[in-house]
């Protein structure tokens, strides 16, 4: 049977990446967006033109009220064209970057990163859970700034690494069903994330790609492929791990 994956913000950026690459495994992918639905069409036909099924839907990942009824949808979808409504991975990816000193961060700023990259994720992953098959996985994304430091990110650092704590938890207390969760942690990339700072401005793309061991700033497909290695039986036997996917950045 083929197996299906979903990808919170998928529209663009790692998503974008994460979700093609699932397709080039032979996955099907529900990817969702939070604003840009054409974006996350245009995905949608590019898995498609690869011979899987994909579906869009959208979802605010900070706002839990969303997620019963998201499922719904999702599941319910499954029921209908699969004849059964359960999934097989969850890609927790859906993010945003806000650049603020620690001095600087404001209450509003912390809680929407929180919403975002914490609650949304912790959530949206426990009442995934009833849908999720056994031998499935979770997979996580955090950061390599939960590793080093980069003034300017304390709080969103903050939240990749209760991330990486929560996914250890996960593997541990969703093990006797064979549900693995990892955690993948991009370096810089150049994606529009954060204003496509690291993609856009030519003075931080410089400094980045002067951290690196391998010489540049990362691309979406340096990630995807990762994360759909994980999605396979050949990464049946990682669990609760920490894969940074830097290019060696800040050792």
């Amino acid at each position: 049977m083929t197996k299906i994956a979903l990808v919170t913000g998928g529209s663009r950026g790692l998503g974008r990446d994460m979700s093609i690459n699932l397709a080039k495994k032979g996955i099907n992918v529900i990817l969702t967006y939070n604003n840009n639905e054409d974006k996350a069409n245009e995905v949608v036909a590019k898995i498609e033109a690869l011979g899987q099924k994909a579906i869009a839907y959208q979802l605010d990942t900070s706002d839990v009220s969303q997620f019963d009824t998201f499922l719904k949808k999702a599941t319910d979808h499954l029921q209908e064209k699969e004849g059964q409504p359960n999934f097989d991975f969850l890609i927790n990816n859906a993010g945003i970057g806000i650049h603020a000193s620690f001095a600087e961060t404001s209450q509003d700023q912390f809680d929407q990163l929180m919403n975002i990259h914490l609650k949304g994720v912790f959530f949206l992953t426990q009442k995934a859970l009833p849908f999720m098959n056994d031998g499935g996985a979770i997979i996580n994304i955090s950061s390599g700034l939960a590793r080093f430091s980069t003034p300017g990110y304390s709080a969103y650092a903050s939240m990749k690494a209760a991330i990486e704590v929560l996914s250890r938890y996960q593997a541990q207390e969703l093990g006797s069903r064979g549900i693995r969760s990892n955690v993948v942690a991009p370096g810089a990339i150049e994606t529009d994330f954060g204003g496509g700072m690291v993609r856009d401005n030519e003075a931080v793309n410089k400094m980045v790609s002067s951290s690196i061991a391998l010489g540049r700033a990362g691309l979406p497909e340096d990630i995807g492929a990762v994360v759909a290695f994980l999605c396979t039986d050949e990464a049946k036997w990682i669990n609760a791990q920490r894969i940074e996917v830097s290019g060696g950045q800040n050792i």
